[in-house]
C-alpha cells in the first residue's frame, strides 16, 4: 500500500512530521491516530494499526508529536495541551489536503488525547481509543518520586520514560493536573468504542471502565484479551484494526460516487488529485486505482494501464477456456493466464503481449493443443489483433445499454460453432 509524506504547522508553529497511509482502493475514510506518550508514528502498533486500516478502505495518518521523532520542537517545551492542540492542528492539515477525517484514533496517552480533542472538531464522527487512562495524570504513576521531587525542585529534571530519557518541566506536570477528562468524556457526544487488554501492566483496565461508565451511547467496549500495552503481537495489531473498522463503518459518511451523470455500466476513469496520474476506476460496481510505477512520476498505487489491458485479455482468455472445457465436459479443475505486455522498436505492430496459460487437470496432448487454439477465440484476443474504433467526445458518454452483455454473446455466439 502506497504511503505518502505529510508535514504541518503544530500548536506551538513547529513543522511536524506525518505519513498518511494510502488505501489501495478509493477511500472509505479517512483518520488520524495519536501515539502514545513517548513513542512516535513509527511505533510498530502505529504502522500496524494505520496499514490494516487502509487495507479496509480506511486512510490513516499518523504523526510524531512535537519533540518527538521526525517532528520539531521540544520534548521539554510540550505538555497534554499542546498534543491535543497538535491533533486539532492535523486534522485540520488533512482536511486541507482534501482528506478530510472523520475518525479519530488514539493508543494509550494518544487515546485521552482524542478524546480531549474531539470536541473542538466537527468533522469527526467517531473515536476510538486503545489502552488509554480515564485520568491524563494517571502519567504520573511512571515517574519515580525522585523525578518528581526534582522537577517540582529545579523546574526541570532527566526523567527514564519507557527505556528513554526525556527532559520534563514543571509545566507538563501543572498541566497534566489541570485536565478534567471525565467531563469531557461525558460531553463528547461522538460514538465511542474502548478498546483495552485485561493483563494490561501500564495503564490498568479499570481505566477502561471508567471511561466507559463517564461516556454516553453509542458506547462499546471490547476486550483485547491476551494482547500487551503496545500491542506488540502483529496479531493483536490486525484484530484492534479490524474491530475499528467493523465498527466505524456504521458511523463514517458513505463513499461519493466518483461522477453523477455516467451511465451505470460505464467503465470510469477520474482523477484523485493525489499524485500526477492517480485516477479512480469504477467497474463492474467496483472501485479501484489506477497508476503510473514511481519511476516515472506516479506513486505505483494501483496497476498501470496496459497492466489493466493485459488483466482484460488474461481473464477473457481464462473465461473462454472455462466455458469450452465445460462444454466439452473435459475434467479441468482451474485454469489460470498470465500476461506480459512489451514494446518493441522497429516491429510493427509495435505491442507483444504474451500469454502463458496453466490448465490443471487430467487432460491428454490432444485436448490441450484445442485449449491452446481455443484461447485465440477469446472476444478480447480479436479485438486487440483486429483492432476497434474509438469514438471520443466531450461531456457525457453516450449510454451503452448492450455492453454487458456483449461480451458473454460473443463467446456464446463463437461456441455455437466451436471447430469439433
Amino acid at each position: 500500500m502506497p504511503t505518502r509524506s505529510l508535514e504541518f504547522t503544530g500548536s506551538t508553529l513547529m513543522p511536524l512530521s506525518g505519513r498518511v497511509e494510502m488505501p489501495e482502493g478509493l477511500p472509505r475514510a479517512w483518520a488520524v491516530f495519536a501515539h502514545c506518550l513517548t513513542c512516535g508514528k513509527d511505533n510498530i502498533a502505529a504502522v500496524r494499526i494505520a496499514r490494516a486500516l487502509a487495507a479496509q478502505g480506511i486512510g490513516v495518518l499518523r504523526f510524531d508529536f512535537a519533540g518527538l521523532g521526525d517532528s520539531e520542537g521540544e520534548f521539554a517545551e510540550t505538555s497534554f495541551a499542546t498534543n491535543v492542540a497538535d491533533l486539532v492542528a492535523a486534522v485540520t492539515s488533512m482536511t486541507a489536503s482534501g482528506m478530510t477525517p472523520s475518525l479519530l484514533i488514539g493508543h494509550s496517552f494518544g487515546g485521552a488525547a482524542v478524546l480531549a480533542a474531539a470536541g473542538q472538531l466537527e468533522q469527526i464522527k467517531a473515536v476510538a481509543t486503545i489502552a488509554a487512562p480515564f485520568d491524563v495524570a494517571h502519567v504520573l504513576h511512571h515517574f519515580a518520586p525522585d523525578s518528581l521531587e526534582a522537577i517540582a525542585r529545579d523546574g526541570m529534571a532527566k526523567v527514564p520514560l519507557a527505556g528513554r530519557t526525556f527532559a520534563v518541566g514543571r509545566q507538563f506536570l501543572d498541566d497534566l493536573r489541570s485536565h478534567d477528562q471525565g467531563a469531557r468524556i461525558a460531553a463528547l457526544h461522538r460514538p465511542l468504542l474502548i478498546l483495552h487488554a485485561p493483563q494490561d501492566d501500564v495503564v490498568g483496565i479499570d481505566n477502561a471502565t471508567r471511561i466507559f461508565m463517564a461516556a454516553r451511547h453509542p458506547k462499546s467496549f471490547i476486550s483485547l484479551d491476551n494482547a500487551d500495552h503496545l500491542l506488540s503481537g502483529a496479531e493483536d495489531a490486525r484484530y484492534a484494526a479490524g474491530l475499528i473498522a467493523a465498527w466505524a463503518s456504521r458511523y463514517l459518511p458513505p463513499l461519493e460516487q466518483t461522477r453523477e451523470g455516467f451511465d451505470a455500466q460505464d467503465v470510469v476513469a477520474e482523477e484523485t488529485r493525489e499524485g500526477r496520474y492517480q485516477v479512480a476506476i469504477r467497474a463492474g460496481g467496483l472501485r479501484f486505482l489506477a497508476d503510473e510505477p514511481v519511476s516515472v512520476g506516479g506513486m505505483g498505487s494501483g496497476p498501470t494501464p496496459y497492466d489493466l489491458l493485459s488483466a482484460a485479455l488474461g481473464a477473457c482468455t481464462t473465461m473462454t477456456l472455462r466455458l469450452y472445457a465445460d462444454g466439452k465436459g473435459w475434467p479441468v479443475n482451474r485454469i489460470q493466464t498470465a500476461v506480459g505486455h512489451v514494446r518493441e522498436a522497429g516491429v510493427e505492430p509495435a505491442d507483444l503481449f504474451t500469454r502463458r496459460i496453466a490448465v490443471d487437470g487430467a487432460l491428454d496432448a490432444a485436448q490441450r493443443a484445442r485449449l491452446l487454439e481455443i484461447a485465440d477465440r477469446c472476444p478480447v484476443h480479436r479485438t486487440l489483433e483486429k483492432g476497434s474504433r474509438v469514438m471520443t467526445r466531450l461531456g457525457d458518454p453516450p449510454a451503452q445499454a448492450e455492453r454487458i452483455e456483449a461480451h458473454a454473446e460473443e463467446m456464446a455466439r463463437m461456441m455455437e460453432h466451436p471447430g469439433g
